[in-house]
């Protein structure tokens, strides 16, 4: 059955009219290496280095022969091969298997072994035949990798294969030279973690804000909203965050909900995944939009589909001005498989509306505003009389009054309590520590988001050194989908293979950098060591 949505021509077409040009850059590995078990490395692998290039360039493979080359950095991009044979002339085409790998267990681990719950085409693999050598191959799909494994999978006996070149064309639409150096006062540690989350950003920010280059390479706009955030400390790319406010505004859902996520080909259309949260930060992204850029025309002709799901939102709630919690919704918030959603979404609803309510005042839009205010009121005047657990000082979700981190995040995030009290309900969430824990880099970033709005920047930076720094010391150069310390192969998926190792939602290290102040930052930064 086709899906039924609500379009808007012209501003798809106003989208398409601000498809970016992609920089490019000639990218050629740096070392010959090789994947090593290593109990003690993340997910039981290491690379080592084995030869140098020029070794490898005067070397031949036969039948069974393989290397692996590491291209120094995280690339995202397009791969050509130089190949020729040595000995006799080829009798039978060449035979290679190419395995791309963001880290080192996609070289090392076998593709035909996975059985992960996400389609194996994702996982980044080639078979190519070569019927005549010497021989310049362009691969036509774009990979997400730093090495690269190449097994000579068939050829005759007669002769072996050598490469005088493998080289990527990596491709962004962002501009480097548009960010600002750190200035002296923020910390090592700090810089390099700015570093590699505007990596992580650089390699997602293609024709759209990808969520992942490797997978799912399209636009979804939880990740847009954190993406976006970075971006404006950065790289400062207004026009593509306006290209995906057009693309979400313009392909809705068949009531008028945006969309979760939308696809770029073979024309723009969006996906039929509803995700409460999700379409409410439509609102959210588009008032982060208008506060960096300016952009008043932009608001005026986005705001009523802002509004739209201002309205849409507010008719979830029940006769208690509670989000309803039943099987016909799905809320994202977090990957915990035991999270319950209603108290975080009820949060996100209010956290949006507020946001909504500052572009209503920016319009003199004055209806607009007292449906928001209202709204306001009632969704937090119920999440205080039902939410709250008096007894405990914890907000609870669902029928089972689950307590979870997600939950007491976006409550604070969210301001239901005054300042000093959601301050000290932080407080009290890192110090007890409930159980319902939280598992992705989005997640952690609204506990430092939080944190920092409530004045807790020691604490935030702190946890960004925990959580962050983790990775980092688990040999990130890109920033992860899914990082738990305590479980360094959780997959959401059933298998690490299938993670995406370059994840837009967790770029926003540079936006807490580079948005709260050196001198603050650096001073809490170094109270946390």
């Amino acid at each position: 059955m086709t899906m039924q949505t609500t379009t808007n021509p012209g501003l798809v077409a106003a989208a398409e009219r601000q498809i970016p040009t992609l920089h490019t850059t000639r990218i050629e590995p740096v070392r010959l290496v090789e994947a090593v078990a290593d109990e003690s490395a993340f997910q039981g692998w290491r690379v080592r280095e084995v030869s140098s290039l020029a070794e490898w360039r005067s070397s031949a493979y036969g039948k069974g022969e393989s290397f692996a080359l590491d291209f120094g950095d995280h690339q995202v991009g397009y791969v050509s091969l130089s190949v020729r044979h040595v000995g006799s002339p080829p009798d039978a085409p060449l035979k290679l298997r190419l395995a791309f790998g963001e880290m080192p267990c996609e070289i090392a681990e076998s593709f035909a072994e996975y059985e992960g719950w996400l389609s194996s085409s994702w996982l980044q693999e080639e078979t190519l035949f070569v019927d005549v050598l010497p021989a310049e191959i362009r691969l036509p799909r774009r990979y997400s990798f730093r090495f690269l494994r190449i097994e000579v999978v068939d050829a005759s006996p007669k002769y072996k294969a050598a490469f005088d070149a493998v080289v990527c064309e990596a491709v962004s639409s962002a501009d480097r030279s548009a960010v600002e150096s750190l200035p002296p006062s923020v910390p090592d540690d700090l810089r390099r973690m700015d570093r590699v989350a505007i990596k992580t950003l650089q390699d997602c920010m293609q024709t759209v804000f990808e969520d992942g280059p490797k997978r799912d390479r399209r636009l979804w706009i939880g990740d847009l909203r954190l993406q976006a955030q970075a971006n404006y400390v950065t790289f400062r790319n207004y026009e593509l965050v306006r290209r995906c406010l057009y693309l979400f505004a313009g392909m809705r859902l068949e009531d008028g909900a945006v969309g979760a996520c939308v696809f770029e080909k073979p024309e723009p259309h969006v996906d039929d995944t509803r995700l409460y949260d999700y379409s409410l930060f439509f609102i959210a992204t588009l008032r982060d939009y208008f506060k960096a850029s300016g952009d008043r025309a932009t608001l005026e002709e986005l705001w009523p589909i802002a509004m739209e799901q201002v309205r849409i939102g507010l008719r979830r709630l029940d006769e208690r001005d509670i989000v309803r919690d039943e099987e016909s919704w799905y809320c994202f918030i977090d990957w915990h498989p035991e999270l319950n959603k209603q108290a975080p979404a009820q949060a996100v609803l209010i956290y949006c509306l507020r946001r909504g309510l500052e572009l209503a005042r920016e319009l003199g839009l004055a209806g607009d505003e007292a449906d928001i205010a209202a709204g306001i009121e009632r969704a937090t005047k119920a999440a205080l009389m039902h939410l709250r657990d008096e007894a405990s000082g914890w907000f609870v979700s669902g029928a089972g009054r689950q307590v979870s981190w997600a939950t007491q995040v976006w409550m604070a995030l969210a301001e239901v309590l005054p300042a000093a009290e959601g301050a000290a309900l932080l407080r009290k969430l890192l110090a007890e520590k409930p159980a319902v824990g939280m598992t992705t880099p989005y997640m952690h970033h609204h506990l430092v988001e939080a944190l920092f709005m409530h004045g807790m920047a020691e604490e935030a930076v702190a946890h960004m050194r925990t959580y962050w720094g983790g990775m980092l010391e688990d040999g990130a150069d890109t920033f992860w989908e899914i990082y738990n310390p305590d479980d360094k192969k959780l997959s959401p998926y059933g298998s690490n293979l299938i993670n995406s190792y370059c994840h837009a939602w967790s770029c926003t290290p540079t936006y807490f950098i580079r948005t709260y102040g050196w001198e603050k930052l650096s001073n809490a930064g170094e109270a946390a060591l």
